[in-house]
């Protein structure tokens, strides 16, 4: 048996789902108005100051702290089953067919919210493991169940879900730094491999 992990964000898809999800849900103008706020920190984040966990927080915390969680649950599967399909790269739709056809299990590993990619995984029959938001009294807190599912984080995440001894190969595709760690558990590695 094999089983084949991929990134979404650049990988699977042509742009950034975080960046397209906040706009769907606040508006352009809020978007960048809070983007605009929060620049201090994303200059902190770039020059590798801030973690890429505190700069996920900080967005969260931002645009949906205190949002009804139903609300966001149902704005986070139009946005899936709607706006996902126009931005998924042709060749990695067409390499996703082909471990389907080889019976291969399929996983997305993502750092963007679980919420917003699980309907647009189900339709497509492909496992998610990906960043969870904590939800207090059906309302966003702002933080994380655990750490963005990034680098360390990603691999952390699949061995409490998988155990790879049992797959004969191990594939696995990335597009950016925090998909090196995941890279090196696999026995077939693809970086950027659908650009």
């Amino acid at each position: 048996m094999n089983i084949a992990f991929f990134d979404f964000d650049g990988t699977i898809t042509k742009k950034d789902s975080t960046e397209k999800f906040i706009r769907y849900f606040v508006g352009d103008i809020a978007f960048i108005k809070g983007i605009i706020i929060l620049l201090p920190f994303i200059i902190v984040y770039k020059i590798r100051v801030l973690s890429n966990n505190e700069i996920k927080k900080k967005l969260i915390t931002y645009f949906f702290k205190d949002i009804d969680i139903e609300h966001f649950i149902e704005k986070a599967r139009e946005f899936s089953l709607n706006m996902l399909d126009p931005i998924i790269r042709k060749k990695a739709l067409d390499r996703i067919t082909w471990h389907k056809n080889n019976g291969d299990e399929l996983v997305i590993v993502s750092a963007s919210i679980n919420l917003w990619l699980l309907p647009w995984c189900k339709k497509n029959d492909i496992a998610l493991i990906a960043t969870e938001l904590e939800v207090i009294n059906n309302k966003i807190t702002g933080n994380l169940v655990s750490n963005n599912c990034y680098g360390p984080e990603k691999v952390k995440r699949i061995l409490e879900s998988y155990n790879l001894s049992n797959y004969t190969c191990i594939y696995a595709y990335g597009n950016s730094r925090g998909d090196y760690e995941m890279l090196e558990i696999a026995t077939e590695k693809f970086y950027k491999p659908f650009a």
